[in-house]
């Protein structure tokens, strides 16, 4: 079984009420794919970078297991972000956003790895996520894909497009209503079903996730509780790999409703260490011991 997680691969520049850095590793295929390492052995990673992306940052990556393969470099510019977060560590802004590399990419996926068991269209244009697919050959293949709300607004039909061709939506909360047309989040969730995707799983942050599936079928999960956030970049885009490393550890072609409220709860475990320091460094460091006792904590808290 493997994994191909496409999307962006950034330079992030970050600052919090009590800190700041820069030059981290960003961007969602980034995060995406080190999570995934945790839980499968083959995680190939689609994106592009610059000229001046940090070597160590590409090293980090190897040394967990994950294939550069389809990483093009570019002699221009990498894709960077620079943001600020409030108190709430909810809200931030963003302070400016240097495209690079980005503007007019096309996706392009080697042949070696274009017949993973599971795709991730991790957040990018739909524009881009509709080229990956269309390279990706998997005969069984089984297709998730994240969004935002700059794509809901001046990429909706593109976007449409993509939800009929994928097995399962991951967005977070304001993105359902707002795609969905609707406040009620649970409308919400079962009007996303009927533009395509089998399953839809609603982030809510600190509050966990929800799963929506056929015959009107719902799961909710909390998420791990933490004490102190330092920054909770990427933290949906570790969910969203952790999900996928989880399923494909499994070596199935088909995922029940079951496998997939167990891959939240991986994925889920994999979020709260990202948030636990800046960029993937706490993530980065984490042991599989790590992992099964934040999980089992997970599951006993859940019981009732």
């Amino acid at each position: 079984m493997s994994v191909i997680i496409g999307g962006t691969i950034a330079i992030d520049n970050v600052k919090t009420p009590t800190a700041e850095a820069k030059n981290l590793l960003g961007g969602s295929a980034s995060f995406a794919s080190l999570s995934a390492s945790y839980y499968t052995d083959d995680v190939n990673l689609v994106g592009i970078i610059g000229h001046d992306y940090p070597k160590e940052h590409l090293d980090m990556l190897e040394k967990h297991g994950v294939n550069l393969t389809g990483v093009e470099r570019s002699a221009s510019e990498s894709f960077t972000w620079t943001g600020e977060y409030m108190e709430n560590m909810n809200d931030r802004e963003t302070l400016a956003v240097a495209l690079n590399v980005l503007e007019g990419w096309e996706v392009k996926v080697p042949a070696e790895i274009s017949a993973a068991d599971i795709v991730v269209l991790a957040n990018m244009s739909p524009e881009n996520q509709l080229q990956m697919l269309s390279q990706c050959e998997g005969e069984s293949r089984y297709v998730i894909a994240d969004t935002m709300d700059l794509w809901i607004a001046i990429a909706n039909e593109p976007l449409h497009e993509v939800l009929t061709q994928i097995d399962m939506l991951v967005l977070n909360e304001s993105e359902a209503r707002d795609l969905a047309k609707t406040s009620n989040l649970i409308l919400a969730g079962e009007k996303l079903l009927e533009k395509g995707p089998k399953h839809v799983v609603i982030k809510l942050g600190e509050f966990g996730a929800v799963l929506f599936g056929p015959d009107g079928k719902m799961f909710r999960l909390h998420a791990w509780p933490l004490r102190e956030v330092a920054d909770p970049t990427g933290a949906g885009d570790s969910f969203l790999g952790g999900m996928a490393g989880y399923l494909d550890s499994l070596e199935n072609s088909v995922y029940s409703f079951g496998d997939i409220s167990q891959a939240m709860a991986r994925g889920s475990v994999a979020a709260s260490f990202t948030c636990e320091a800046f960029s993937t460094i706490k993530l980065q460091e984490v042991t599989e011991e790590d992992l099964a006792n934040r999980l089992a904590g997970l599951r006993e808290m859940s019981q009732w």
